[in-house]
């Protein structure tokens, strides 16, 4: 039996290469997965109650008034 030709009968390729070539058929189906969980999964999440965290500070609050100085660790 030849190979079917994709563009053609995609429906019959699909099958065929499920069969024949089957590393390569669910590489491809799980790598079709990712862009379509890009889109679908953050709203799913936000409906089930997840939210997303408070972003994280990128500098240190710098405190009001004097420095305090600590204490008793002075080299005498």
């Amino acid at each position: 039996m030849s190979t079917p030709l994709f563009w053609s009968t995609p429906l019959r390729y699909i099958r065929w290469a499920s069969h024949e070539k089957p590393a390569i058929f669910w590489s491809l189906i799980i790598g079709s997965m990712g862009p379509v969980a890009l889109v679908t999964l953050p709203p799913i999440r936000r409906a089930l109650g997840d939210v997303d965290p408070a972003p994280i500070p990128m500098s240190y609050p710098i405190p009001s008034g004097p420095r305090k100085i600590p204490q008793g660790y002075d080299d005498e």
